[in-house]
């Protein structure tokens, strides 16, 4: 790829964020947080999943009000008040999925919402179309402006949010996650306009995971760690090792009460499993009793593959054996079926129908041991919701109410409720704990602790490294689809995780 361009670094910043807050119920998403952005300059943002990156580019895009702190531009405090001001002020953003119209065209994309119009106060089609030309030509574009988005490939529709973002005089341009979805040429092209916009002058957020990118496009950075600012400064003089440290700094606290069982033999064995275009050549084996944590950066393929193994995709290769025979998962059903249950990461969408009361959730798998002769018995359900209820301790003012009612953490409980209830012999839990208290995540750890002393197997799916090392007995790492590692629990730290997941171990 090409190398960074040294260019003289102005005295006072463009854009600059001062003791930055915001909260949520129950989350202090940004807490005090700086960040200067300087004019030609690239700065990268980095820190974990939850770090408080993506709450800080809503700040900056007006889509949230900071709860305190300030906002300057050229040393001016500013309020953006929503989307529309923050545009106004010059600042854009371009996401990790680009939010386009298919049946749209490329010109119609690229000035959806200001479309330039005549005197009468229509679209003025032709000024549209040129403009949309000429911005795709400044940034070596060979897309007509005529083009329907649909008949594109992934890295045009990039290059079309790009023209996009700078159709509205854009002074600072936020990058999140800009290179997930394109291949090594395509990263090559997209740094090369980067370098375009700095040389005009524009100051630039990216934010990535990938410390090889940062490296080779920025020459600022700022790592978030906790909706903290915990460090920032010049990446030639910092070495990768010391923001590592920076990302991952914090002791695993009491909110892991891992409990240590003896762990039996094999239970599940996968061997090469493969698919076309989310992961490739997994390879492990899970014991009885044993919490294996899967640990990765977003887009490295862990939900994807947990899926295939309870038979949501179906795999391009692989072999799956539960308790030494050969398994063949074609579906959920057969899952099941076999003794495999999967917690998927959004509860409310896939995990548990919101609108349907607490009992009729939690027997919804297992149906026919509440049917007698073709009906169903009320009383038998609610004694099976009542008996996971108790066991999981779930806080509802009763069994009839709707799961929507309930917080995160309850409707967590009766998700894996509603899996127990088949007696199964591998869970898979994917982010158990995403968006739930502290407390509800305390009661989730014992429970998995509980779990693994009864003799249940646990993949444990999760972006927070504090859990991941809490509560694992081993733990695997993704990156881009692949396994770089399993690691045994004793002696292990997150800068190794870190590096692991992030191609620098």
């Amino acid at each position: 790829m090409s190398v960074v361009q040294v260019v003289a670094e102005p005295a006072h910043p463009l854009l600059e964020m001062r003791g930055i807050s915001k909260s949520f119920p129950g989350v202090k998403a940004l807490d005090g947080v700086d960040v200067a952005l300087y004019a030609g300059t690239v700065t990268a943002l980095i820190g974990e999943n939850g770090a408080g990156k993506s709450t800080l580019v809503k700040v900056l895009t007006g889509i949230y009000q900071p709860d305190a702190g300030d906002i300057l531009i050229d040393g001016a405090p500013v309020r953006l008040a929503d989307a529309q001001a923050a545009m106004r002020a010059g600042i854009t953003a371009i996401h990790q999925e680009t939010v386009l119209f298919d049946e749209l065209t490329v010109a119609e994309n690229i000035f959806l919402g200001h479309a330039p119009k005549t005197r009468l106060g229509l679209v003025d089609w032709a000024a549209m179309r040129a403009r949309a030309g000429a911005l795709l030509h400044s940034i070596d574009a060979p897309i007509s402006p005529y083009a329907r988005l649909k008949d594109l490939s992934i890295a045009q529709r990039h290059l079309v949010a790009i023209a996009r973002a700078l159709s509205v005089e854009a002074r600072v341009v936020i990058m999140d996650e800009p290179t997930a979805a394109l291949s090594y040429k395509e990263v090559e092209d997209l740094f090369r306009i980067i370098e375009r916009l700095k040389g005009q002058g524009k100051a630039i957020l990216f934010i990535s995971h990938k410390f090889e990118e940062v490296y080779e496009i920025a020459e600022r950075f700022v790592v978030f760690r906790d909706g903290r600012s915990v460090g920032a400064g010049r990446l030639a003089e910092t070495g990768q090792d010391e923001i590592v440290r920076m990302m991952v700094g914090r002791s695993v606290e009491h909110v892991f009460p891992k409990v240590e069982v003896a762990i039996g033999g094999p239970v599940l064995e996968v061997a090469g499993y493969s698919h076309p275009t989310e992961f490739a050549d997994i390879s492990f084996t899970l014991r009885r009793g044993e919490i294996l944590g899967l640990y990765g950066l977003v887009g490295a393929g862990r939900s994807e593959f947990c899926q295939a193994l309870f038979g949501i995709t179906r795999p391009s290769a692989g072999r799956l054996a539960l308790e030494g025979r050969a398994l063949t998962v074609r579906s959920p059903q057969d899952a099941i079926a076999a003794g495999i249950v999967y917690v998927p990461e959004e509860r409310g969408r896939h995990g548990a129908v919101l609108p349907m009361p607490i009992f009729q959730n939690v027997s919804m798998a297992v149906l026919g041991r509440t049917t007698r002769a073709g009906f169903l018995r009320l009383a038998e359900e609610f004694a099976l919701a009542r008996r996971y209820a108790e066991r999981l301790d779930l806080r509802a003012a009763a069994l009839s109410v709707p799961v929507g009612t309930l917080s995160g953490g309850n409707q967590q409980k009766v998700v894996i409720a509603k899996w127990l209830a088949t007696l199964p012999k591998v869970i898979i839990l994917d982010e158990p704990t995403k968006g739930i208290d502290i407390g509800s995540k305390a009661a989730v750890h014992a429970f998995m602790s509980e779990l693994a002393a009864e003799g249940l197997s646990v993949i444990m799916v999760s972006s927070e490294l504090p859990e991941i090392l809490g509560m694992s007995d081993r733990v695997m790492v993704m990156r881009e689809g692949r396994l770089t590692g399993i690691w045994e629990r004793d002696g292990l730290d997150a800068e190794t995780l870190v590096r692991a997941a992030t191609g620098n171990a």
